[in-house]
C-alpha cells in the first residue's frame, strides 16, 4: 500500500497514461475463493450463488498488481458490505489512507477509487450510475470507468489462470488456505514486475481496439475457473452519499468536457464497455 501522498499521485499518474482516467489510486473488487466446507462450520461460509467460500478483495493499480488484499470474510456477506470491515476502508472513511488533497490532484477533482454496482458510492469512491437512469452523459462516465475498473478484473483472471488451485474448491483448514491465496498474490505481484512478457503476454489480458471500436477478450476468459472465483453481486440495495453523488457528477462532467478522449463516443454508440467482453 501506498504510505505517501506523492506514491498515490505516482499511481494515479500510472492510470491516466493508460487509462486516461485522473486522480485514481486504484480498482477495487472482489472474488469468492471457493472452499470444501470447514467441520462445524454450518452455512456460515455457504455463499448465495451455492457453494462455501471465503472472499478475497483486492485494490490493483495500472499495471494489474495487487497494491491491498483482504482475504477471509465469509462467503455469506455476499456483495459490496464486505469492504466495510477492511482496513483500508477504515482508513479511507477516517481520511488516514494520506490520499492527495484537491491542491494537488489534476483539475482539482477529489482523488478517487473505482468499483462496480457491488460497492457503496462516496466521496472517493466512485461506481456506475444504473442503467434505470442513463443518459447520454452518464453511459460516457460509465465507460470511462469500465476501462479504468478492468485493471483489477484482469488481475483477478490472470492469476486465476496461472494459478490453477482457483479453479477447484480448496480443502484444506481455513488458515493454510489464507497463505496459499495470499502467496498467490504475492507471486503475481512478482511476475508481473520481473516477468512480464512471459507471465502475461499481449493477448493474456483484455485490449481495446480504438479504431476498429472493438474491445478484445483476454485469454484468460476462455479459461474460466471450474468451480467457482465468482465477483460479487450487487444483491441489496446500497445508500449513496450526497458526496458521492456530487463527485461522480463532477468526473461525469470532466469526461464530458476537458477530458473527453477521441474515441468514447463511437465506443458508447456502439454500445460497448470493458466489461461487456465477459457476457
Amino acid at each position: 500500500m501506498p504510505k505517501t501522498q506523492n506514491e498515490w499521485l505516482q499511481i494515479a499518474r500510472d492510470f491516466d497514461s493508460t487509462r486516461q482516467f485522473p486522480n485514481l489510486g486504484g480498482a477495487i473488487d472482489g472474488k469468492h475463493v471457493a472452499i470444501v466446507q470447514p467441520p462445524g462450520s454450518g452455512s456460515y461460509f455457504f455463499n448465495y450463488k451455492g457453494y462455501f467460500s471465503i472472499v478475497l478483495l483486492a485494490v490493483a493499480n495500472s499495471n494489474l498488481e495487487f497494491i491491498y488484499v483482504d482475504l477471509g470474510k465469509n462467503g455469506r456477506v455476499s456483495d459490496g458490505g464486505v469492504i466495510e470491515d477492511t482496513a483500508f476502508n477504515k482508513k479511507l472513511l477516517a481520511k488516514r489512507l494520506h490520499l492527495p488533497n484537491s491542491t494537488e490532484t489534476a483539475h482539482d477533482l477529489p482523488f478517487v477509487f473505482v468499483a462496480d454496482e457491488a460497492f457503496p458510492l462516496s466521496e472517493h469512491l466512485l461506481k456506475p450510475f444504473s442503467r434505470r437512469e442513463l443518459t447520454y452523459e452518464r453511459k460516457i462516465f460509465n465507460y470511462r470507468l469500465s476501462r479504468a475498473r478492468s485493471v483489477v478484473e484482469n488481475a483477478f483472471g490472470v492469476m486465476a489462470n496461472r494459478f490453477r488451485i482457483f479453479h477447484t474448491a480448496i480443502n484444506l483448514d481455513l488458515w493454510k488456505t489464507e497463505i496459499i491465496v495470499m502467496a498467490c498474490c504475492v507471486l503475481h505481484n512478482f511476475l508481473r514486475r520481473r516477468c512480464t512478457s512471459t507471465y502475461t503476454c499481449v493477448n493474456s489480458v483484455d485490449r481495446e481496439g480504438v479504431e476498429e471500436n472493438m474491445v478484445y477478450p483476454g485469454e484468460w476468459r476462455s479459461d474460466p475457473p471450474r468451480h467457482a472465483f465468482d465477483s460479487l453481486d450487487n444483491t441489496r440495495r446500497k445508500r449513496s452519499s450526497d458526496e458521492g453523488k456530487q463527485c461522480r457528477q463532477r468526473y461525469a462532467d470532466y469526461f464530458g468536457g476537458i477530458g473527453k478522449v477521441p474515441w468514447q463516443d463511437r465506443m458508447v454508440q456502439k454500445n460497448f464497455s470493458a466489461s461487456d467482453i465477459a457476457a
